[in-house]
């Protein structure tokens, strides 16, 4: 077992992306986000996806907070696109150019016209609308450090009444729409995590609407699927999201965080941390192609590993070197 004084820093608070990681790969849990270290070149889905829900975030905004036309309310949503996409260079094979990119934008909003798509976004009694809606609800399990409650954090692209009943809404951009793409949300853990966040603030949703938009070099495509979540599934997210936080406190009190060494090492494209789980002496090659950053789910930027550990009133004194 790993003294106390040489283990890195336990989450404080985990999202979607970090426990769909443990649930796949623990080592690459912990190299990612109890290491953090994240790949030098910038993902251009990241670039690209980020700069789509923040064009669909401006529009909407400027449409239900600031009565802006429909025309108005995509101009600023094609303003906050490109200002996020900024001065990224996308490989050359990429159909997720800034020019393809503003095209998308321009499509979703001619499939799913502002204030004509049967969605209204919930309001709250502070006048707050339910667009891009953030949380960090504290889960049933302590720090082992702090003992205060974990936070499970997250931001949904929207909440919006629709059909009778209230949705959790959430855009995914992608390369091809089908059959498989529209099966893939019915178990997804990030929609059942977001309806229990939901109820802990007082909203109680039936489901996910999830709109994709392929993006090819020559064309663009929608699919609207609606996923229901019933309080059984609900109530098993949370019992076993507090049963994979006590193994992975397990891991980090031995030191040893265990490998998947099977299909998750080749999933969507390969793992990026391939080559370093290659290597008989991995720390060593990791500064080759990795940096340590920190993305702040609180304060929405990104931090150093020392900023992020000071945050927490964490003793940045140590770190532990490997596995």
């Amino acid at each position: 077992m790993t003294a106390p004084s040489l283990r890195p820093m336990f989450p404080h608070c985990v999202d979607s992306t970090m426990l769909a990681s443990f649930r796949s790969c623990p080592q690459k849990f912990f190299r990612q986000y109890v290491q953090h270290w994240k790949p030098q070149a910038e993902s251009v889905h990241l670039i690209a996806g980020g700069a789509f829900a923040s064009g669909v975030e401006a529009a909407r905004r400027a449409f239900y907070e600031h009565n802006a036309s429909p025309q108005d309310a995509e101009a600023e949503g094609l303003k906050a696109l490109i200002t996020h996409y900024g001065d990224f260079d996308p490989p050359p094979a990429s159909p997720k150019s800034l020019e393809r990119m503003c095209g998308a934008l321009e499509f979703y909003f001619a499939s799913y016209p502002l204030g004509e798509d049967g969605m209204t976004p919930i309001s709250f009694p502070n006048g707050r609308q339910g667009i891009e809606l953030s949380f960090a609800e504290p889960l049933p399990f302590p720090h082992p450090v702090t003992e205060d409650p974990i936070l499970f954090t997250g931001r949904s692209d929207m909440v919006a009444h629709f059909a009778g009943g209230t949705y959790i809404v959430d855009e995914k951009t992608t390369s091809s729409l089908g059959a498989s793409w529209a099966r893939q949300w019915e178990m997804r853990a990030q929609f059942t995590g977001y309806g229990w966040a939901c109820q802990q603030i007082g909203v109680q949703t039936e489901g996910t609407i999830v709109r994709g938009v392929s993006i090819l070099k020559t064309k663009y495509d929608t699919m609207q699927v609606v996923t229901n979540r019933a309080q059984f599934e609900i109530d098993r997210w949370l019992d076993q999201t507090v049963r994979d936080l006590q193994r992975m406190q397990r891991m980090w009190e031995e030191g040893y965080w265990d490998y998947a060494l099977d299909h998750a090492c080749a999933e969507y494209g390969g793992c990026s941390l391939t080559q370093i789980c290659k290597s008989p002496d991995p720390d060593s090659w990791l500064p080759m192609y990795f940096a340590k950053r920190v993305w702040d789910p609180l304060a929405r930027r990104e931090l150093t590993v020392q900023e992020w550990e000071a945050s927490w009133g964490h003793d940045t004194s140590s770190e532990t070197q490997g596995a």
